[in-house]
């Protein structure tokens, strides 16, 4: 049981194993894909495999197109190398259901898999190729929202960027962003043929951070005589950025899956981590729950995929289903889940809601603090959705995922998590910010968890983000056992309104934050103590 285009002619032998296999020939696909794609796809990792590219795959079963995707990777080359070309672009989608069941199904519908990057010349010219042609609808994203980004903290460009704008279209170019705004430049001069760029990530605004880049690079190439004047009209007038709001966790390749599939016969499970700490299998293992909705804005037309359950609708109904989701009914309780698991040293997100103190504590963040100010979207019920994340997603024992990984990125996360509820609760009539007592009980929670110490006062190490570092020396002096002030060393943190979308101290929470912060390193066992006084 090989995965690769040969092994999977093999069909009666996969599904006598019980995975669920193309129903489409996979040849066929590639070459009607390859004679003019319709969608592609920029971000190769686990997501796009788990979510997107089973989508596509629905449409290729149910006989609605005879194309698939072609996709691109143009931060982590090792995933091309290591996991799309061995597998002829084939990948293992593994469900995880809540009752302990998986469901198997290979995911076929990639019809080509490069690297996008102009060192590499043949792939690079694929690509613009490929943007030339009519047939192309639509462009796709998974990047993380750092692929979006251009600037520091301090405002300024990254050297990289810098080097990009300097370099123009045809030169060497390092951002992703930077090559989307070359490709759509092939685009404009084949004809301004039109296209939708749809961000598929996840976070707030995806596609006016997306539209934003791409018009910075653009008016900067322009400005340098790199492009021509019409390119920037073109691109409002012929190019749609829609926003979208996706769903659906995809950890990382997980032991136990591993070996339930090698118990199958199925032998390709070797697990990757590449040298840029991607962490990637020739399977996904993923959450059976899903959600897609996108704004319907394609000037070019765009596969069926609400038929495969996508909702398309507004631009207004996907911000209130976005603030929906990330401010409220999902996104924050795994950010507090992740914090205090690293500090109460779980490895495991679902064992968190066993925790009687954690699991009231996200219950009362979602229900108690963030749900009088969600604004109901009506295709998609809050109540419904918040019941399911905290009765059947987050506590689903065989979701391999980690808070250590959920705490990644953490200080670009709160102000759209927190901040917004927070801001609302400041312009309301009839409510009162300073009734929040869980949101601050968070942040006090990560400014514990910046100080690399858990709750028995062992050392552990933080997860990735872009800020730790800064952030971490505000705390540097602070010991465990320590009574303070605090005040002080908390208030360049506590008043940055760009880690938490305001500043604490004029909103009235840093007061509540410093008390919560103190009790919190009294010493070994504080966390715990703090959790139980407060929460229950």
């Amino acid at each position: 049981m090989e995965l690769n285009a040969k092994g999977i002619e093999k069909k009666k032998e996969w599904e006598a194993k019980g995975f669920e296999m193309p129903s489409f020939e996979y040849q066929q696909m590639v070459q009607n894909t390859l004679r003019g794609p319709i969608w592609i796809h920029f971000g190769a990792g686990n997501i796009f495999r788990g979510f997107p590219a089973s989508l596509m795959q629905t449409l290729l079963n149910r006989g609605l197109t005879g194309k698939g995707l072609v996709v691109g990777e143009g931060f982590d080359y090792e995933i091309i190398d290591e996991i799309y070309k061995p597998h002829d672009n084939i990948s293992l989608l593994v469900t995880l259901k809540s009752d302990g069941t998986i469901a198997k199904k290979v995911i076929a519908s990639v019809a080509q898999a490069m690297k996008c990057d102009s060192s590499f010349s043949e792939e690079w010219n694929t690509f613009k190729k490929y943007f030339a042609m009519d047939s192309l609808e639509m462009v796709s994203f998974t990047i993380t929202e750092k692929g979006y980004a251009l600037k520091g903290g301090d405002g300024a460009f990254f050297p990289f960027v810098t080097a990009d704008l300097a370099n123009g279209p045809d030169g060497k170019l390092n951002s992703m962003m930077s090559k989307v705004t070359a490709l759509l430049y092939a685009r404009y001069l084949s004809g301004k043929k039109k296209l939708a760029l749809c961000s598929m990530d996840n976070c707030s605004h995806n596609g006016e951070k997306l539209q934003n880049a791409v018009m910075t690079i653009a008016q900067a190439w322009v400005d340098a005589s790199f492009c021509e004047k019409g390119f920037i009209a073109y691109l409002q007038k012929n190019v749609s950025f829609p926003w979208s709001m996706i769903d659906k966790i995809t950890p990382r390749p997980d032991a136990s899956v591993k070996a339930m599939l090698e118990k199958d016969g199925f032998s390709s499970t070797d697990v990757v981590i590449t040298a840029k700490k991607t962490y990637i299998a020739p399977f996904v293992n993923a959450e059976q729950p899903q959600y897609l909705v996108i704004e319907d804005k394609f000037p070019n037309g765009r596969p069926a995929l609400e038929e495969a359950g996508v909702y398309f609708t507004d631009r207004d109904t996907v911000n209130k289903v976005e603030k929906m989701k990330v401010c409220t009914c999902l996104n924050p309780l795994h950010t507090c889940l992740a914090i205090f698991g690293c500090l109460l040293d779980y490895t495991l997100i679902a064992d968190e809601m066993k925790d009687p103190e954690l699991s009231r504590m996200v219950n009362i963040i979602g229900y108690t603090e963030g749900m009088p100010v969600v604004i109901d979207p009506k295709i998609l019920d809050p109540k419904a959705f918040i019941k399911e994340v905290l009765t059947v997603r987050i506590p689903n024992p065989f979701m391999p995922d980690t808070p250590q990984r959920i705490a990644c990125d953490t200080s670009q996360k709160l102000s759209i998590r927190f901040g917004e509820t927070i801001k609302a609760y400041d312009v309301s009539k009839s409510l009162n910010v300073t009734d929040l007592k869980m949101i601050p009980l968070v942040f006090a929670g990560w400014c514990r968890y910046l100080m690399g110490v858990d709750d028995n006062g062992d050392a552990f190490t933080p997860s990735p983000d872009p800020r730790l570092e800064q952030e971490m020396a505000y705390l540097e002096t602070v010991k465990l056992g320590d009574s303070g002030p605090f005040g002080a060393i908390l208030k360049p943190i506590l008043s940055d309104i760009s880690i938490f979308g305001v500043d604490l101290y004029k909103v009235g929470l840093a007061p509540v934050v410093i008390n919560y912060f103190t009790e919190l390193v009294s010493g070994p066992g504080a966390v715990r103590r703090t959790l139980v006084k407060y929460v229950r």
